[in-house]
């Protein structure tokens, strides 16, 4: 056996079929924007753009929308910024910088810094100039006068003036605070209270200084909300279930519920349950900052999967709920915001587009939803404006993400420079959509890249990629989220490399809907997904474009588990496989969810999760691997990465290897991003490329 260190590999890629069009650097080198947020009276909008791991904020407004950055930070420190707050007069942007701490309370550090990392809260003028820190402390909630700053810190709530002074703790409680919300007038604060077991929708009342809890119950009560006129807070109560443990599917439950109390009385009334069956396990929009809302004419509008798809509906808060389903429709709803007079939401779905996301906009108290964009273009995180405009994130199959704006009638980029001329736009292919079988016959949707040299007869080496979560569903362009936007762009490069590549969006995903994202015996209760990956790997041998003996497999996290199962039960579909934090071994990563999870206690689930893993399998393992992993990654433990390497090593399997010191999951620094990526290229080219073409005919 070979063990290899890449941790210096940062060469480029030579194709022997192929000359470069474009390097992994270029292809990375757009930024990446996130954290799309708005004072709609202001006419301000607000995002972090992420270049090259520069992580800065930048500003339009009305009435130009022309973008532009108001911090000057100017390294590739790992230093994360998020949950931006526009002024009410859009006069100033809060945020945090620094990444949330893991169970030692250590902030993420993925440049080895001596002197540690802080997370704190900043305040920055829209116009640009000197960013002032506030305080050390994250979740910050802006109060409506605009004065004053209730923020999170040791799992409690305190507060801190905007114009700067001291912060002072507002309230003591046990647990650990979280779900802020002020009051319409200021007065008082909504708060959640996590006690491990159970949580509690309290409510802290500044004047009086008490502390009272709606409803308690042994249940899960969060995403609290109040009325307009302040007298009432609306909360969803989900049955606690302490048997249920994360990955294994759960389709039906306890049915949930929303409860609206009276703060002045503390009288709470359950208004409305979902129905027992499909529907009853609650299940949020993705990518939402909040579950719940109260909009005009007393009208609360949720997400619920009654339908068996995620979609919104609406109910009075009082009296007959009048139920009203507001989307209709076999697709999932994400991304929900309401309108500034509550009037209307705003939402993000693949609705008649089920492998893209596209902009819709609904009156809360229902009718046909209208189209605010559609097309091969991708749409998300929209944002309404007081004037009618719509703010949002976008991509393309060959346009990299960025914010536009759509206001009368026009629809445009708010930064129109934001992709440089050294993005190889016109070296990119169109992904195809595709549908594939699993093994046992389930459909399985994907994205082909189809290199655009490759001649009539010709076999190619492929690689087929697996997306991590495992809830996430791969797109026709580049992506949403930050750490599968680089994925596509990872794709895109092997493409040009001359590969076939194949993204397979595999069962326990979202976008299908319920059943499919609750796979019968899925993750940790029987690994139904290997289904989806043999299925991936002989739809590629079926190919006359694909050479059957030279397929590789890669994945991160969800998908390293998926690359890591493949080569563990089919290193005879699969010649090799770059496994990127993957997980190994499902009664240790269980227990990082759920710290009390005793496999000793629950033997049988504890011997299916591990016949589930490919820590079971490794017998069967022939092919090479490249594992990479950061060592302070707070999602799957690092022990997976060494414990494998140390079966394998026993096997005497190929193995190389890339660690990240004191990197995180999801890699912080884009130079870790960039040797990750060109390490995976080298792999594939040594062991694919260089294997020679078969002499064996395709599979038919």
């Amino acid at each position: 056996m070979r063990l290899v260190s890449l941790l210096s590999v940062v060469l480029l890629v030579t194709n022997p079929l192929q000359a470069q069009d474009f390097s992994i650097a270029q292809i990375m080198s757009a930024p990446f924007p996130s954290g799309l947020v708005s004072t709609p009276a202001s006419g301000t909008v607000a995002w972090v753009q992420n270049e090259e791991g520069v992580r800065n904020i930048w500003v339009a407004s009305a009435p130009s929308y022309m973008g532009h950055p108001i911090t000057a930070y100017v390294d590739d420190d790992g230093q994360d910024i998020t949950d931006l707050i526009v002024s009410p007069d859009g006069s100033r942007v809060v945020y945090v910088r620094g990444g949330a701490p893991n169970r030692a309370n250590e902030i993420p550090t993925p440049t080895s810094d001596p002197d540690w990392s802080e997370r704190e809260i900043r305040v920055v003028p829209s116009t640009g100039g000197e960013s002032v820190r506030l305080t050390e402390g994250a979740s910050p909630v802006l109060s409506p006068d605009g004065r004053t700053v209730a923020f999170l810190r040791d799992r409690q709530v305190w507060s801190v003036p905007l114009d700067g002074g001291d912060a002072g703790q507002m309230f003591t409680i046990r647990g650990s605070a979280g779900a802020v919300a002020w009051s319409p007038d200021g007065n008082r604060l909504a708060f959640v209270s996590s006690r491990g077991d159970h949580s509690l929708v309290g409510v802290y009342d500044h004047g009086a200084r008490t502390v009272t809890y709606l409803a308690p119950s042994v249940d899960r009560d969060g995403d609290p909300v109040w009325s307009p006129d302040g007298q009432r807070i609306a909360f969803i109560r989900t049955p606690n279930v302490r048997t249920a443990l994360p990955f294994e599917p759960r389709r039906e439950g306890h049915p949930w519920s929303i409860m609206v109390a009276n703060v002045a009385t503390g009288q709470t009334i359950e208004i409305w349950r979902a129905r027992a069956g499909v529907g009853s396990v609650f299940k949020g929009a993705a990518y939402s900052d909040h579950q719940l809302f109260w909009g005009g004419d007393n009208r609360l509008v949720f997400p619920w999967e009654g339908s068996g798809w995620t979609n919104l509906y609406s109910i009075r808060a009082a009296g007959d709920p009048d139920l009203q389903h507001l989307t209709p429709g076999p697709f999932e709803v994400e991304g929900v915001a309401m309108s500034p007079d509550g009037s209307e939401m705003i939402y993000s779905s693949n609705q008649a587009d089920i492998d893209r996301r596209h902009i819709w906009r609904v009156s809360v108290h229902g009718g046909s939803p209208r189209s605010v964009t559609s097309g091969l273009t991708i749409e998300w995180a929209p944002v309404l404006l007081d004037d009618g405009s719509v703010a949002l994130l976008a991509s393309g199959p060959l346009t990299p993400a960025h914010a536009r704006i759509i206001a009368q009638g026009d629809n445009r980029p708010l930064d129109p420079v934001a992709v440089s001329g050294v993005f190889p736009t016109q070296h990119l292919v169109v992904p195809e959509a595709v549908v594939l079988s699993g093994a046992d016959g389930l459909p399985i949707h994907a994205q082909l890249f189809r290199p655009a040299d490759i001649r009539s007869g010709e076999r190619r080496p492929a690689v087929i990629f697996f997306h991590g979560g495992s809830r996430r569903q791969m797109l026709l362009g580049f992506h949403h989220r930050g750490y599968y936007h680089n994925a596509y762009a990872l794709n895109q490069y092997l493409a040009n490399r001359g590969y076939v590549v194949l993204s397979v969006n595999y069962r326990s995903g979202t976008g299908y809907g319920l059943e499919f994202r609750e796979a019968l015996n899925y993750g940790a209760r029987g690994a139904s997904e290997f289904n989806d990956v043999t299925g991936a790997g002989l739809y590629l041998r079926g190919r006359d474009d694909v050479d059957p003996d030279r397929i590789g497999l890669w994945g991160g996290s969800y998908g390293g588990y998926l690359t890591a199962l493949g080569l563990a039960r089919a290193s005879h579909l699969f010649a090799a496989g770059v496994d990127i934090h993957g997980v190994h071994d499902w009664n240790v990563v269980v227990r990082g969810f759920r710290p009390d999870y005793n496999a000793e206690a629950r033997a049988d689930w504890a011997r299916l999760a591990f016949e589930s893993s490919p820590m079971a399998h490794l017998d069967g393992w022939r092919s090479p691997v490249l594992v990479i992993h950061g060592d302070d990654d707070r999602n799957v433990p690092f022990s997976e990465t060494v414990d494998l390497v140390e079966s394998l090593r026993q096997r005497d399997v190929e193995i190389e290897q890339l660690i990240f010191p004191d990197e995180v999951h999801g890699f912080l620094l884009h130079r870790n991003w960039l040797a990750a990526f060109h390490a995976t290229a080298d792999f594939f080219e040594r062991k694919l490329w260089n294997a020679g073409p078969s002499t064996s005919e395709p599979v038919r």
